[in-house]
């Protein structure tokens, strides 16, 4: 049977569950791996593993080869650390000095790109008694303008964590703004302007460890990238990082899937209007079946009038009318249905199948927000 578990506590009674293989994130963790060598996999599970549940997949993850995870919040990575994780955790992003302490305390490798946090990080060590120094990676702004010091600032940002004895310089890294788009030059850009930094450095004497740029899309579209590590999101997590790269790696598994089981059955006539505004018409005499989740979920109040679908019967049928809160709408025409039966948002069903990428296309968004939407009151059942 597969584990359930929720964010909550106490016993779980609404028929309406993710899904999660892991067997599907150590395969695709492992697919990774063998295209990334020499180079070692980051896997990043931020956002709750994307949704999927950080614990777990960073487990699975681990078994299929990855050798760090990689988070955006400190106290993401204290989750993992609670959770008995000793792999290398980077710290994604550089946090406010205020939390420098907990960095500290939770054995978490910290990106740093200003003088400011460098100081902090020192002095958090040292109050710490801390033995060996904290390891410390260097994020440099080539292109994405997001955080990272600008690139002539690098050097001197180096130098201030080499003056520091609590703190070890051991990475150097820096972030694609589109490397999922393989035609895009501005990516060559971007390599170029890292390499310069990191060119620079080393003639001052400054050689990091570890080197890494490559996301997802940068492991599967600029080989060149790959240094000594690849950070991947979502690929572990079965999905192509864009429509132009789904051919890159084709053995990708998606892991996760979205289900519920139907909870009232009504027949009702032509011509009825369904849910709030009253804009879905049914057209023939019509099966309408209640499933529920809703955009309390993570199912967007729109999906239905952008060509929302759901699997009932191993076939695709249409999302009537407006989502609610905690409750959607499907159209079965003619077809029979009764309460309890399962149905499909994302996943499989019969020969069918609905993913998360199809999802993005119709919402005019990317499958990272699709997987990240889905909100933690629907409980994560892990299948291997």
């Amino acid at each position: 049977m597969p584990s359930l578990t929720t964010h909550g506590t106490g016993p779980v009674f609404r028929p309406a569950w993710v899904e999660v293989d892991l067997d599907a994130v150590r395969h695709n963790t492992s697919l990774l791996v063998a295209r990334a060598a020499p180079a070692g996999v980051m896997a990043i599970v931020k956002a709750d593993g994307y949704g999927h549940g950080s614990v777990a997949v960073s487990l699975a993850a681990l078994d299929g080869g990855a050798t760090w995870l990689g988070v955006a919040l400190v106290e993401e990575g204290i989750e993992l650390r609670e959770a008995g994780i000793n792999t290398p955790i980077l710290l994604l992003s550089e946090p406010p000095p205020s939390a420098a302490g907990a960095v500290v305390s939770a054995g978490l490798v910290p990106v740093v790109h200003s003088r400011r946090f460098v100081d902090a990080l020192a002095k958090a060590t040292a109050d710490a008694g801390a033995v060996e120094p904290v390891a410390v990676h260097l994020k440099v702004d080539t292109g994405m303008h997001r955080i990272g010091c600008a690139p002539e600032e690098a050097l001197d940002v180096a130098r201030a964590i080499r003056k520091q004895r609590e703190l070890r310089f051991e990475g150097l890294l820096t972030h694609f703004a589109v490397a999922d788009e393989p035609d895009n030059d501005y990516t060559a850009g971007q390599i170029a302007r890292f390499r310069a930094v990191r060119t620079q450095l080393t003639r001052a004497g400054l050689r990091p460890g570890t080197v890494h740029a490559a996301n997802s899309a940068g492991l599967l579209a600029h080989p060149k990238a790959r240094y000594d590590l690849v950070r991947c999101g979502i690929a572990i997590y079965g999905i192509p990082p864009s429509p132009a790269l789904a051919g890159a790696l084709p053995a990708l598994r998606p892991a996760l899937s979205l289900k519920a089981k139907v909870s009232f059955v009504r027949r009702l006539a032509a011509g009825e209007r369904l849910s709030y505004g009253l804009r879905y018409r049914l057209e023939t005499t019509s099966t309408v079946a209640t499933v529920p989740l809703g955009y309390a979920d993570g199912v967007p109040r729109r999906f239905g009038e952008v060509g929302g679908e759901v699997l009932i019967g191993g076939r695709r049928r249409p999302i009537a009318g407006t989502v609610t809160m905690d409750q959607l709408l499907v159209d079965l025409g003619e077809d029979a249905c009764s309460a309890g039966d399962e149905a499909v948002l994302i996943g499989t069903q019969g020969e069918a199948e609905i993913t998360a990428a199809e999802w993005a296309e119709r919402l005019g968004t990317i499958p990272y927000e699709v997987c990240c939407a889905i909100s933690d009151r629907v409980p994560r059942r892990y299948l291997g």
